[in-house]
């Protein structure tokens, strides 16, 4: 009796769905045109923000190049009659085309739902049937079999229902619909706005630009997705809500040419909410979506144990004349890697031949005074360059594969720094390129050089004492065997700078992750930069540059730059308190 009405329960519902089915393509049919076979696919009508699109505003001929196809540009263009009607013609197949995606999708949807609810159906009738061919079932057992089925059932309910929970405590928590106490205004996470094209962000930092195209790929994704689901909503609920709670029926097909701007935060702990702009029916009617990414619980990915205990690091310094930096350099080396560390070997390559006894005496009293035997020297009688010199002395190592550590004679470094290298780096996987914390000119800092304090008492990470170098890339921690298959530097560059960056870029465009962090143990110490006139328009720009922003801070330069108003109002003070007196 129970097989016989659990196979007619599922022959009724299996009718009721294909029944549905059979009605929505019916449907499907009298009312739309299939789409020409020269149109676009589904990718190509709704591009993600920032791809070079008509209908994003790109180049080409859609809205944003004036064309006849888009939003209505050709339209408003257009020379005649003709054209206007053409333009509104266009128009509309392109929103009838969209309305059929969309039709598109949901069919897609149901059939994926029918096809789902079709097996788990065809699976119960399959044990049913076994359960009958061994004898027919038993009421406990045929109660168990239907008993397991609902448990499971419940137990998918009961998680599906713990992650709605979930979502909806991350919302009801983040400053979506309701903002929170703050205790100063340096506690307030700023939104950034984003158009089709541009990402308008507040990030500190000497190179940021004030608007940029989101270049990043996730990114890119990020923001498409979100338009995407705004545009998706907004053309398939039936009716939307102004601000009076009124109901309005929906008269348009929006499409990404409609939308105006958006709005996006992310709190760290929460998610990250989105708030878009659309035009509406008219001029002065908009259509504002909200949506919310939350994030996950977190979700451990490795636990390992790393041991640097046998990791030594192979030093590259290049070097031309600069003796008195040099010893500078071997004082700070002579105590961190001799004397704390204990596991570093030194590579010196230099250029010409003018006080190369200098930098010879330094090393051999560094190894005589510390018993320090692991440092080699080089000398290239050619024109310096700094990636010659550093990849003459990547390859020069013949004790297999080693950590180095590109470095310059005016860099501080700290024994944690080296720990930090060995830990972000790791051979075919990782390289490590360290921001470092560059040093302000001490003379503008403390007012004078009979104040300037020593070394060690200048490396503090403050705003008024230097900067993070986020625009250099020159220090870098990377195993020999990934320098060498990655193709080393490009020795043709000669003289300062650009040497890095064509290193750097090589390694973005690889499969290794490149570990990208500021360094609270890596310091530039200040030294006066000069930009030689043999340099190429560009190196001569970039070295510029770096001069302009080694100086001192924004607020620091500008209290220069108007001393002598600051002097003329504090002369004006004294003769008006003279005159009172």
């Amino acid at each position: 009796m129970l097989r016989r009405g659990l196979l007619a329960w599922v022959s009724r519902v299996g009718g009721v769905l294909l029944f549905l089915c059979c009605t929505l393509s019916l449907l499907y049919v009298m009312t739309c045109n299939p789409p020409r076979s020269d149109e676009p696919p589904l990718s190509h009508a709704l591009p993600r923000a920032g791809h070079n699109h008509p209908a994003l505003g790109g180049t080409g001929t859609g809205a944003g190049a004036g064309g006849t196809r888009g939003a209505g540009a050709g339209f408003v263009q257009g020379g005649g009659p003709a054209q206007s009607y053409q333009a509104l013609l266009q128009e509309r197949e392109e929103q009838h085309r969209l309305h059929i995606t969309s039709l598109k999708k949901q069919i897609a949807q149901l059939k994926e739902a029918l096809q789902e609810r079709s097996q788990q159906l065809k699976g119960v009738q399959e044990t049913l049937e076994k359960t009958a061919g061994a004898g027919g079932p038993r009421p406990a057992q045929g109660a168990g079999v239907l008993g397991g089925g609902l448990g499971e059932a419940q137990g998918a309910k009961s998680q599906q229902a713990d992650l709605q929970e979930f979502l909806t405590s991350q919302l009801s928590r983040a400053e979506v619909n309701v903002g929170s106490r703050l205790p100063s205004e340096y506690a307030v996470v700023p939104f950034e706005s984003f158009t089709l094209q541009r990402v308008y962000q507040l990030e500190m930092g000497l190179t940021r630009h004030p608007e940029e195209k989101p270049v990043r790929k996730d990114r890119r994704e990020e923001l498409g997705e979100a338009l995407e689901t705004a545009i998706h909503s907004l053309n398939t609920v039936p009716f939307h809500q102004d601000r009076r709670g009124a109901a309005d029926k929906a008269s348009k097909v929006y499409t990404p040419s409609d939308f105006v701007e958006g709005i996006a935060r992310t709190e760290r702990d929460k998610g990250t909410m989105y708030e878009l702009t659309f035009r509406g029916a008219s001029s002065r009617d908009f259509r504002r979506l909200v949506l919310f990414r939350p994030f996950g619980p977190l979700i451990k990915v490795k636990n390992e144990r790393v041991d640097t205990a046998d990791v030594p690091i192979n030093i590259v310094v290049p070097l031309s004349r600069r003796t008195d930096k040099f010893k500078h350099f071997m004082r700070n080396f002579r105590e961190v890697c001799v004397r704390q560390d204990g596991r570093v070997h030194l590579t010196v390559v230099y250029f010409g031949k003018e006080q190369m006894s200098e930098v010879r005496s330094t090393l051999e009293n560094t190894s005589r005074e510390s018993n320090f035997k692991n440092y080699t020297l080089l000398q290239l009688d050619e024109e310096f360059s700094r990636g010659r010199g550093l990849d003459v002395g990547a390859r020069a190592w013949k004790g297999g594969n080693v950590l180095l550590f590109f470095c310059d004679v005016d860099i501080y470094f700290t024994a944690d720094f080296l720990n930090t290298c060995r830990l972000n780096a790791q051979p075919g996987k990782k390289v490590f390129y360290p921001v470092l914390f560059s040093q302000y000119n001490p003379n503008l800092i403390y007012g004078g050089p009979d104040h300037i304090p020593s070394v060690e008492q200048q490396l503090v990470i403050k705003k008024d004492t230097g900067f993070w170098r986020d625009f250099g890339f020159g220090m870098t921690c990377q195993y020999r065997s990934d320098f060498l298959n990655i193709g080393g530097f490009d020795v043709d560059i000669k003289g300062w700078g650009g040497e890095d960056v064509h290193l750097y870029r090589k390694y973005l465009h690889s499969n290794l992750l490149v570990v990208r962090a500021p360094s609270r143990g890596l310091f530039h110490l200040w030294h006066e930069k000069r930009c030689a006139d043999e340099l190429p328009p560009e190196q001569y720009r970039m070295c510029m540059q770096s001069k302009a922003m080694n100086e001192a801070s924004h607020g620091q330069l500008g209290m220069l730059f108007f001393r002598h108003e600051i002097e003329d109002h504090l002369h004006k003070q004294k003769l008006a308190n003279s005159q009172k007196t």
